[in-house]
């Protein structure tokens, strides 16, 4: 019978220590995967600006020097990304769906003229009118065309994206914190007898607390390690799929979130720990039932 009894507790032991770490397990990869696009928000904010086009046309009679004197100037300027010459019949064969075969025309009506993507700093409604007012200074320039309403959209919008991953960062940190408290105070809860009992024998608070704490700071670094494997895998997965983020080229914002995990991890379940194991020890005998 006692045997048995032994193994039922032995069980409900195990039981509520797998409940912790899964509890640790599951909200440290939540607030990871939360951290890991918060550092990479910036990334896909600049993928998105310097996918914005902004294309330059030239006079019909703007010449080659002309055209590739231009060249030179945008690979010389700060703000470029990158740059396509497209010539008319390139621009033609393009749109031959749309506008028709121009082999009947006398003339191509359509002009050469450079695609520029430009850098995200430079993606700004005032940076781009006076890069736009440069590009038209040059008399060969017909015209300068861009879509000012996306870029105003896109900056807008970003800003919203990043205020509310404050807010919601914040948020799910607190939940966090509470999860992780509860699961361990739950785990403490069923020890509150031993707890008193060593108390009462006269063994002193920091010898009662030690080995619980040390064994929430164990729960807590499993479920810790747990979710940066859980992590590393999703890091893998999104470098090969976004690969633009470079996220295993420049890992150092990486190993930063992985190593915050781990510390939120041990830390919490620390003070938790202490806190809970405190609060029984203060009770009396018949707040016990």
């Amino acid at each position: 019978m006692a045997s048995s009894f032994d193994q039922f507790q032995k069980r409900r032991l195990i039981s509520s220590y797998f409940s912790v770490i899964l509890i640790i397990f599951i909200v440290l990869t939540l607030l990871g995967a939360l951290g890991l696009f918060v550092i990479n928000t910036e990334k896909i904010s600049g993928y998105v600006k310097e996918n914005i086009p902004l294309t330059v046309y030239f006079k019909r009679e703007a010449n080659d020097s002309v055209v590739t004197a231009f060249g030179k100037q945008l690979k010389d300027a700060p703000y470029i990304k990158d740059y396509n010459f497209v010539t008319k019949e390139d621009a033609a064969e393009k749109n031959k769906d749309i506008l028709g075969d121009f082999e009947t025309l006398i003339d191509n009506p359509l002009f050469d003229s450079y695609d520029i993507h430009l850098k995200s700093a430079y993606v700004q409604s005032d940076s781009i009118k006076n890069i736009d007012v440069e590009f038209r200074s040059n008399p060969m320039v017909a015209d300068v065309s861009y879509d000012a309403v996306v870029v105003e959209m896109a900056n807008e919008n970003i800003k919203k994206i990043s205020y509310w991953i404050l807010i919601i960062t914040g948020g799910l940190t607190f939940v966090a914190m509470l999860l992780i408290n509860s699961s361990l105070r739950l785990s403490i809860y069923s020890h509150r007898f031993t707890i008193k009992t060593m108390q009462m024998v006269g063994a002193t608070k920091s010898f009662i607390r030690r080995p619980f704490i040390w064994r929430g700071i164990k729960l807590g670094l499993i479920g810790a390690l747990l979710a940066i494997a859980a992590l590393l895998w999703l890091v893998n997965y999104v470098d090969e799929k976004l690969p633009f983020l470079n996220i295993w080229k420049d890992w150092v914002p990486t190993a930063i979130v992985m190593g915050g995990v781990l510390g939120f991890g041990i830390i919490i379940a620390a003070i938790s720990t202490f806190f809970a194991t405190q609060r029984f020890l203060n009770l009396r005998t018949d707040d016990l039932y």
